[in-house]
């Protein structure tokens, strides 16, 4: 027999059942809540213990301290020991299955929360699967991870227990959370095998179901013989494609840099973010500048903008905007008008340059793409 006990040293005793003498004693780091014994103690025996610190421990023979230690992520409702698995149910409505190396196998969520779970051992016809109670008055019958049969109860299942009763080989036991007790006896000819069970862990029909795939063109036939023929030429050549959009790639981006027209500018001594906008219909627009600092602690002083276009197509309000001492990580918006002088339905850009007092070339570029003016759609 194997007891545990709840004192100082939160021990587990193995007593003789004749004797009433205690074979081994072994101390655990928490008061156990659980047991769950297999095996024979001449031979070789396994014990299950769940603690209250929500660790669940494996103890062999011949060793004084557990062999194996599984840390839950919730307090454990029950634990079972089916076949070569270890079935624990927690209280977050998780069912885990782990093998005997502590490998998580598989989990289930469950739609309520678990009150029980129990071993049903089918000896007649070699099956074993787990049932676990529901508080919303179900319990469910599930073979490793898959669901075979779901039974409602009129209260909630607070223990389970699958056995002989009576002259009955297989019986359940239901005891409620208000004292009622249940007994619920297994039909000879309920179907548990293998049939129900392989067809719960084989595909979906919806695998099964023939595509409406269209038939083969003439052009698609073609295709596939030129791509059977010319297939290193084709390879060949999209290398020779992807090689020169890389090359054009980086050779725009080293001109970005030299032309400083990032949004963001690399220099350590005035780091910047530009952005633009055009608002209006035309004849007159309105450019909105917003500019940040962007450094951590360093403000920026001397700090200017300076607007260049096409001057027979725009007249612009201020071509020179001078900017405040800019706090780090705020925003400032600058102003100015813009008006378009041609009727022709032409459209130009405007760049606008960001200068630091002390430096010769600008900080930060933006072209900016006029829009068509109404006057000109119109006409």
């Amino acid at each position: 027999a194997v007891v545990s006990t709840q004192s100082a040293h939160y021990g587990r005793d193995i007593l003789d059942p004749e004797a009433f003498t205690v074979l081994i004693k072994m101390p655990l780091p928490s008061p156990p809540v659980f047991l769950r014994s297999t095996g024979l103690y001449d031979v070789d025996y396994r014990i299950l213990v769940a603690c209250r610190n929500g660790n669940v421990l494996v103890m062999k023979k011949g060793l004084n301290t557990p062999k194996y230690c599984i840390t839950l992520n919730s307090h454990p409702v029950g634990v079972e020991r089916i076949g070569k698995s270890i079935v624990i149910a927690t209280m977050d409505k998780t069912l885990l299955c782990y093998s005997n190396k502590i490998k998580t196998l598989w989990s289930i969520t469950m739609p309520a929360n678990i009150t029980c779970i129990a071993t049903m051992d089918y000896k007649a016809k070699t099956f074993k699967g787990t049932l676990v109670g529901l508080d919303n008055n179900e319990i469910h019958l599930y073979r490793d991870k898959f669901l075979l049969d779901t039974m409602t109860l009129t209260d909630v299942p607070a223990m389970l227990q699958f056995g002989k009763y009576d002259r009955e080989e297989s019986s359940l036991v239901v005891i409620t959370r208000s004292g009622g007790l249940n007994i619920f006896i297994l039909k000879r000819t309920a179907s548990l095998s293998e049939g129900k069970s392989s067809a719960a862990q084989g595909p979906p029909p919806q695998q099964f179901q023939k595509l409406n795939v269209p038939r083969k063109t003439k052009t698609f036939v073609d295709q596939t013989l030129r791509e059977r023929e010319h297939g290193t030429l084709m390879h060949r050549q999209f290398q020779h494609d992807l090689y020169k959009l890389r090359l054009t790639t980086a050779r725009n981006y080293v001109q970005a840099l030299q032309k400083k027209m990032m949004p963001i500018s690399s220099n350590n001594f005035a780091p910047l973010k530009l952005a633009a906008n055009v608002q209006g219909i035309g004849p007159m627009f309105r450019l909105t500048v917003e500019i940040m600092n962007t450094s951590n602690s360093h403000p920026i002083t001397g700090a200017y903008l300076v607007l260049v276009t096409n001057d027979t197509l725009y007249v612009l309000e201020k071509s020179y905007l001078s900017l405040p001492l800019l706090v780090p990580s705020l925003t400032y918006n600058v102003n100015t008008m813009i008006r378009c002088t041609s009727d022709q339905g032409i459209t130009d850009t405007v760049s606008v340059f960001v200068y630091v007092k002390g430096k010769c070339s600008p900080v930060l570029t933006a072209v900016i793409d006029m829009p068509a003016s109404e006057s000109m759609i119109v006409g």
